[in-house]
C-alpha cells in the first residue's frame, strides 16, 4: 500500500482514525491488544505517524530551541549534550542554532521561533548591541527563555551561570603564586556580562597581591583564529608577559601556536592558564592548566529549569539564578619544574 496515511491505516484495521491516533500517542484509554494490533499493522504497511502535525494540533511542537555563539567550542558541545539528555527524557527534540557571535543572526533566530517552531528557548547570547527588547516579545507570546553561561543583564529571565569572578580571581592568583609578575589577560568581548566579570576577577587578584595593573596587558582578540595567532605573536614579543590567562577556550590554542612560532617555551618563558572544558587539555604539550566549567551540568540544569517553566510556569521566579562552580586544575603549563 503506497503513501499510507492514518485514514488508510484505520480503514485497513476497521477502526476509527481517533482510535489509531490514540495508539500512537500512547493514551491510557486504549485497549492493549488493540494498540498492539495497530502498531503491528503500521509496521507491516511501513506507516510513520506525523508527530509534528499532531503536536501542532495540540499547540505544542515538542521541540526546544538551543541558541549558542558557536559549535566548534567543546564547552558548548558538552552543554548541548546535557540539554539533549533532559529533552529526550521528556519526549522532546532540540533544534540547535549557532549565531557565530553575530547579533543579527540571534535576532533572526528569535523572530523565526515566534512562529511556534519551539516550545521554549535555551540561549547563550552573542553579546553585541545594547538593545535587547526583541527578547521581550518572547514573554508576550508566552515562550519561555532560559539563559546559560552568557547572559544579558537587562533581560529578566531565569539563568544558569558559573562562578566566573571567583574562577578568574583564582586563576590569576595561581599565576601570581607561580612567580608571574606580568600577566596578560586575553579577552574577546569585554562588553558582555561574562567578559566584564572574568576581567574583574583578574584585576582584583592583581590588586590583592599588589601587582600593578597595566592596561597594555589586556590583549583584545577576535573570533578569527589566524588573526589571533598573528596578534599574539606580536604582543608577546613586544610586551614580554611571563604569564597568560585566556578568558575563552580557543585563545589557549592560539597562545600555544603563537609561542611555538616565536620560540617561547611554556611554562619556562610563559605560564598559561585558561577557561577550557577540553578533554584533551591534559594531552597538550605541555598539559594545559584550566578553569574547567561543568558544561554538561550547566546544560542539564538549564534544560530542567526550562521544563519547570513549561510545566508549572507560576512556580518559577523570573529572577531565578543558579550558579554552578568551576574547577581549577593545575597542570604542566603553569609549573615551575
Amino acid at each position: 500500500m503506497d503513501n499510507v496515511n492514518i485514514k488508510k491505516l484505520a480503514k485497513a484495521l476497521h477502526l476509527s482514525t481517533s482510535t489509531v491516533s490514540r495508539a500512537f500517542r500512547d493514551n491510557s484509554d486504549i485497549n492493549a491488544a488493540t494498540k498492539e494490533r495497530i502498531l503491528a499493522m503500521a509496521k507491516q504497511l511501513n506507516y510513520q505517524p506525523n508527530h509534528y502535525a499532531s503536536n501542532l494540533r495540540e499547540q505544542k511542537s515538542k521541540t526546544i530551541a538551543v541558541i549558542v555563539p558557536e559549535l566548534a567550542n567543546n564547552y558548548f558541545s558538552l552543554a548541548i549534550q546535557g540539554i539533549e539528555r533532559v529533552a529526550s527524557a521528556k519526549g522532546y527534540h532540540i533544534l540547535v542554532y549557532a549565531t557565530n557571535d553575530q547579533f543579527e543572526k540571534e535576532v533572526s533566530f528569535i523572530k523565526h521561533l515566534h512562529n511556534g517552531r519551539a516550545d521554549g528557548i535555551i540561549m547563550s547570547v552573542s553579546g553585541e548591541a545594547n538593545d535587547h527588547n526583541y527578547l521581550n516579545e518572547l514573554s508576550k507570546k508566552r515562550l519561555p527563555l532560559v539563559f546559560f553561561d552568557r547572559v544579558y543583564e537587562d533581560i529578566v529571565t531565569p539563568r544558569v551561570i558559573t562562578n566566573d569572578y571567583e574562577s578568574s580571581f583564582s586563576a590569576t592568583k595561581h599565576l601570581i603564586q607561580q612567580g608571574c609578575k606580568r600577566i596578560a589577560y586575553l579577552a574577546v568581548n569585554k562588553t558582555l556580562s561574562i567578559g566584564k566579570t572574568r576581567m574583574q576577577g583578574y584585576i582584583d587578584a592583581l590588586k590583592k597581591f599588589k601587582i600593578p595593573f597595566k592596561d597594555e596587558l589586556i590583549i583584545d582578540c577576535t573570533n578569527n583564529y589566524k588573526e589571533n595567532i598573528d596578534h599574539l605573536k606580536q604582543a608577546f614579543t613586544e610586551l614580554k608577559p611571563d604569564g597568560v590567562f585566556t578568558s575563552v577556550e580557543r585563545l589557549a590554542f592560539a597562545t600555544y601556536y603563537a609561542c611555538y612560532d616565536i620560540n617561547l617555551s611554556i611554562p619556562k618563558d610563559l605560564k598559561v592558564i585558561g577557561f577550557s572544558s577540553l578533554e584533551i587539555a591534559p594531552l597538550l604539550n605541555p598539559a594545559l592548566s584550566t578553569v574547567t566549567q561543568p558544561a554538561s551540568d550547566l546544560g542539564k540544569t538549564a534544560a530542567e529549569l526550562l521544563f519547570k517553566m513549561l510545566e508549572n510556569p507560576n512556580d518559577i521566579n523570573p529572577d531565578s539564578e543558579v550558579i554552578l562552580k568551576s574547577k581549577l586544575i593545575q597542570r604542566k603549563s603553569t609549573s615551575n619544574d
